[in-house]
């Protein structure tokens, strides 16, 4: 996942692969093409028409379907198109669209205020302070966005501005038997034929300025759009892939990977069953229930899978074995060193401790804030925490709850209602006391002993009973309790903000604690990276840091892969595949009528020669991670050819260990996307806009 900026280094292997394009252009990120890839926070999407349109995948457009849909107009079921621009949709009050405007080195100030800060606590607020002075100063302008980025470890920070668009608008989404076809049972599968495509639209004021929204706004008019391939992609052909990863741990202690694969991710992975279970039965029984918890429950499902395909493959690999051994290997070149590699063994010994001393809270340190983020707990605690930081100068407010943060607030204040239930939400929190009351007794918060009153099932059960007499769950309560300070809002004698109220100075002293570990690690992490990476490029190794959402771009080709036992797997599926996997039930329930083309053969002049049919899905020796879904996929010229959607089994560990044999990416090709919008979900309007229909 290259760094966009070294990409001229690598010009040589770029031109190997097949690039056609000067590599220095794509170095250039506000030009073409990669102008046109944003950030969606949390998704990748790209410009594909002068007038704003953007697309993205089906499970990164999830949200606003199940935002717009309804137990009577499920539109997660039934799909969408606006047909007009008048038609469209609001993607919600948080839907974000972000457009790259320019990235600023700012490592030197960086390093100078950490030198200067005394103990760990004062580097943090050193580098707090100072990320939000550049961000303010960046900000200085209204409509953009601005986030201090570190690489690897803290050896380098850029900032980066942002133009952030925020009426966001749905345009076209596909049914859910064609966006998610496969469902969880193919998630993290190859062969894959999964159509996880949408549209939607970025709207600004009529100024051309970002404003929220509103019918007087206007179609956004980006400098950049991607075109649509003039040349059919085949096996063998360039591609790469830009986008925004989340975040790798390549460069994590292995004791930091045995913490996460020994603890972390299988009891994650268990709580989440447990949860997408009590959800489900209650969905079963209350439509309002199911599409309202449709959106969460496919991440947790997400997660779920995600984990343990990661653990299935560490394993198999014998990942541990392989971690420890690089890591010994750089620890014995550092003590080959004299006294030139101590600082870095002290500081690794250092990441060590501090992974020792949050092992010894962990189970704490999941469920109680797991029950702190649940429906009227989290937005009680929200609320609290915000009536405190009002009432300080925004530069002193906490990040989060400063002015620039307001928006967001608010927003999710007003979308909470159609992602809340009170039955429901009572429900997961009985889930997570009894997990907390279930901790050891070392592990404990005074603060929630004193509250519950006891121990046992009827402490449980009497807690949930003065929970249910919150009234955040109503849209005006929460909009004016938005608007109150501390002592009102202490004085409303709602039960989830007595509890919040009296939780407070526990996560005070949490973050506190907090605040000083990561003092004393930025200056031990990148010690330590910068003699892994130096170790690396001493045996003639690569170096490129760990994803930390931030523009990356890989490059590859299309191919198919060989399997750990042996079965080889081709690059393409194609749609004569589609109607196998079909059993008329969820999720394998083609539409009838794409049964229908398929079986007549009309293809609509799609048609791969190379296979006789039209191509589904594909594969490429790509390197990506969550974030990167919706990326675009570029050929040779830069031209667009499908988007990513998911990654195969055998490589969700790459992570944290990179196979390059088994890695795969796997995307929706672009004459999928239109064979489904002529044929299948007919969207004319958004192939003309395109330049694909008359």
């Amino acid at each position: 996942m290259w760094v966009p900026q070294q990409l001229p280094d690598i010009a040589g292997p770029l031109k190997q692969a097949g690039l056609e394009l000067a590599p220095e252009q794509l170095a250039d990120l506000t030009g073409d093409p990669m102008g046109a890839v944003v950030s969606l926070g949390g998704c990748t999407a790209s410009f594909v028409s002068p007038q704003g349109l953007v697309v993205t995948n089906h499970h990164c457009a999830y949200g606003a379907i199940q935002l717009n849909s309804t137990a009577e107009n499920n539109l997660i079921e039934l799909g969408f198109n606006a047909g007009t621009k008048e038609g469209e949709l609001s993607a919600g009050p948080n839907a974000r669209i972000y457009v790259l405007d320019g990235i600023t080195d700012v490592t030197a100030q960086v390093r100078a205020t950490l030198e200067a800060a005394g103990d760990g606590r004062a580097r943090t607020h050193a580098l707090d302070a100072l990320e939000k002075q550049l961000v303010a100063d960046c900000e200085t302008e209204p409509g953009y966005r601005c986030h201090l980025y570190s690489f690897l470890g803290g050896n380098d920070y850029r900032l980066f501005r942002n133009l952030e668009i925020r009426d966001v608008r749905l345009v076209h989404a596909p049914p859910n038997s064609v966006g998610s076809y496969g469902g969880d049972i193919d998630n993290w599968m190859w062969p894959r034929h999964t159509g996880d495509f949408s549209f939607y639209r970025a709207y600004v004021g009529p100024d051309g300025k970002p404003a929220p929204y509103s019918e007087d706004n206007v179609p956004y008019q980006p400098k950049h759009w991607l075109k649509v391939a003039s040349q059919p992609l085949e096996a063998g052909d360039f591609v790469m892939v830009a986008g925004y990863p989340g975040r790798t741990f390549r460069w994590a202690l292995a004791d930091e990977f045995d913490a996460t694969t020994g603890w972390s991710y299988p009891t994650t992975r268990d709580h989440y069953q447990d949860l997408v279970g009590l959800v489900e039965a209650a969905g079963a029984a209350d439509k309002d229930i199911e599409v309202k918890y449709a959106s969460t429950v496919r991440g947790w499902h997400n997660v779920m899978k995600n984990y343990g395909g990661q653990l299935e493959g560490f394993e198999r690999m014998g990942a541990s074995a392989i971690k420890h051994r690089d890591e010994q290997a750089v620890l014995d070149w550092l003590r080959g060193q004299g006294a030139e590699g101590q600082a870095a063994l002290d500081a690794h010994a250092t990441l060590v401790e501090l992974l020792e001393q949050g092992n010894a809270t962990r189970e704490r340190d999941l469920v109680v804030p797991q029950l702190f983020r649940t429906g009227a707990l989290g937005t009680a605690r929200t609320l609290h925490r915000l009536s405190i930081e009002r009432a300080r100068p925004d530069a002193e407010r906490e990040a989060g709850y400063q002015q620039r943060d307001l928006p967001g607030i608010e927003g999710a204040m007003r979308q909470m209602d159609r992602r809340y239930h009170p039955d429901m939400d009572r429900q997961l929190q009985e889930y997570w006391l009894r997990q907390y009351v279930a901790l050891p007794q070392d592990q404990r918060v005074p603060a929630l002993d004193q509250w519950l009153g006891g121990d046992g099932e009827a402490a449980v059960q009497a807690a949930l009973d003065r929970l249910a007499g919150t009234a955040l769950g109503g849209l005006d309560t929460r909009l004016a309790l938005l608007e109150s300070d501390q002592a009102t809002l202490e004085a409303s004698g709602d039960p989830a903000i007595e509890l919040a109220v009296a939780m407070a100075p526990y996560f005070t002293a949490q973050e506190q604690a907090r605040k000083d570990r990561e003092g004393v690690e930025l200056l031990a992490r990148p010690t330590w990276l910068q003699a892994a990476a130096d170790y690396r490029r001493s045996q003639g190794g690569h170096v490129y840091p760990d994803a930390n959402s931030s523009l990356r771009i890989t490059f590859g080709n299309v191919q198919g892969y060989t399997r750990p036992d042996g079965v080889e797997l081709p690059p393409f599926t194609t749609l004569e595949q589609i109607p196998a996997k079909h059993t008329g039930e969820d999720p394998f329930n083609a539409p009838q009528v794409q049964l229908e083309k398929i079986a007549a053969g009309e293809y609509a002049g799609l048609a791969s020669e190379e296979l006789g049919t039209v191509p589904v899905n594909f594969t490429a020796d790509l390197d990506i991670t969550g974030g990167n879904s919706g990326s675009p996929v570029l050929d040779a010229r830069g031209e667009l050819v499908g988007l990513v959607f998911d990654m195969n089994w055998e490589s969700v560990a790459s992570n944290w260990v990179f196979n390059p044999e088994l890695t795969r990416v796997i995307a929706v090709d672009g004459r999928y996307m239109r064979w489904i919008m002529e044929e299948v979900y007919p969207a004319p309007e958004v192939l003309r806009e395109m330049g694909l229909a008359d």
